[in-house]
């Protein structure tokens, strides 16, 4: 129940929106990064601070110290492993990573660190953010524009012999009429927010394969090849990356102030979440990426062919209208094309037929 009220404010990141009550000024492909992608990184982000899942998200092992202290004190200056354990498993060394060091120095040697376990929470916060980001941009830019000139056209159900609907429309046309050829930076600062997107979704994998240690890029390919290989011979890429049991070091005086080495053995609980969630990332970062990279190459072509920015206008239009929008297309600048691709996208259909036929004899005596 803990953890359904801490998920309940993500909720309103997917919740639907009905189109009556606010115009819908981006694609589909938009709202995967700044919708689904940010509740998928806020979901990880209450999940990993969740410590009723899992209990203590670190405990440690030491006869000599304080546990309470001991767990604190690994927290907080990270715990390290030791890579390449030889041998078998309970014979040779307790678990991987936390076998005897090759070394009788305190110097670090060949250990790993594991520092980044303290940041997740916060960077899976701010990677929410970020995608969301663009979002924000195209907002600001868009200023309701949409919202204020679809007011009164975008219900279900209409009648267009309605006197304040046919009004409605009328001003509409008058409108678009009247700034003709305005509308192009307009559709321009949506093309950027778009690009930002893509860039941003690369910047992200790149990124986390920093935080990660340069791991990130190859994580999901290694999973899979764990998968396929024989269980004699397979070691889980998963516990590598997030190891879920490793070793600190606690220095003490001792009582003739000798310093003393304690060597502590710690289980990381919280890692058993975290593999989890960046194996998630990982697969939909790169499906989002490809998705995006193709959307892209899509808007290009839209802008660049004016053959399929009427395929975009037409789509909605029935009958006779359909051979009207050719004036919309061949007139119409690209600003102007693309605002009336969104108006098709929050209108009836019936209402945006009678649009499209009226505005078509506006470019078509013009």
């Amino acid at each position: 129940m803990a953890v359904m009220g801490l998920l309940m404010p993500v909720a309103g990141l997917i919740k639907v929106r009905h189109r009556e009550t606010k115009a819908d000024i981006d694609s589909p492909f938009f709202k995967l990064h700044y919708r689904t992608t940010t509740t998928i990184l806020f979901i990880g982000c209450l999940l990993v601070t969740a410590n009723d899942l899992i209990g203590s998200t670190i405990s440690c092992i030491n006869d000599s110290i304080p546990g309470n202290v001991l767990n604190t004190y690994c927290w907080i200056m990270s715990t390290f492993s030791v890579p390449g354990s030889k041998g078998e498993k309970g014979k040779d060394f307790a678990y991987p990573g936390v076998g005897p060091e090759t070394y009788e120095t305190d110097e670090e040697g060949d250990r790993v660190f594991h520092a980044y376990y303290q940041w997740v929470p916060f960077v899976l916060f701010l990677q929410g953010v970020m995608f969301y980001i663009p979002h924000y941009l195209w907002k600001t830019f868009e200023d309701k524009k949409l919202d204020k000139i679809t007011n009164g056209l975008r219900s279900k159900s209409i009648n267009v012999t309605d006197d304040a609907l046919r009004d409605n429309c009328d001003k509409l046309v008058k409108y678009l009429w009247e700034t003709r050829g305005m509308h192009n930076m307009y559709a321009v600062k949506y093309f950027v927010c778009d690009v930002l997107n893509f860039v941003n979704v690369v910047g992200q994998m790149y990124f986390l394969n920093f935080f990660l240690g340069g791991v990130f890029m190859t994580y999901g390919t290694d999973v899979l090849n764990f998968i396929n290989e024989e269980d004699s011979e397979r070691t889980d890429p998963m516990m590598t990356v997030f190891p879920r049991i490793t070793k600190c070091t606690f220095h003490k005086y001792g009582p003739s102030g000798t310093i003393q080495k304690h060597d502590a053995m710690c289980v990381l609980a919280l890692n058993i979440i975290n593999e989890k969630i960046y194996i998630t990332l990982w697969f939909w970062f790169i499906i989002l990426a490809i998705i995006t990279s193709i959307y892209i190459i899509y808007v290009i072509a839209m802008v660049t062919v004016p053959s399929l920015r009427k395929v975009m206008v037409v789509r909605k239009a029935k009958g006779a209208v359909k051979d009207k929008t050719y004036h919309l297309v061949e007139k119409a600048q690209i600003g102007d094309w693309f605002l009336i691709f969104l108006l098709s996208r929050n209108m009836d259909t019936i209402m945006y037929n009678v649009f499209v036929e009226e505005l078509a004899e506006k470019f078509k005596s013009g």
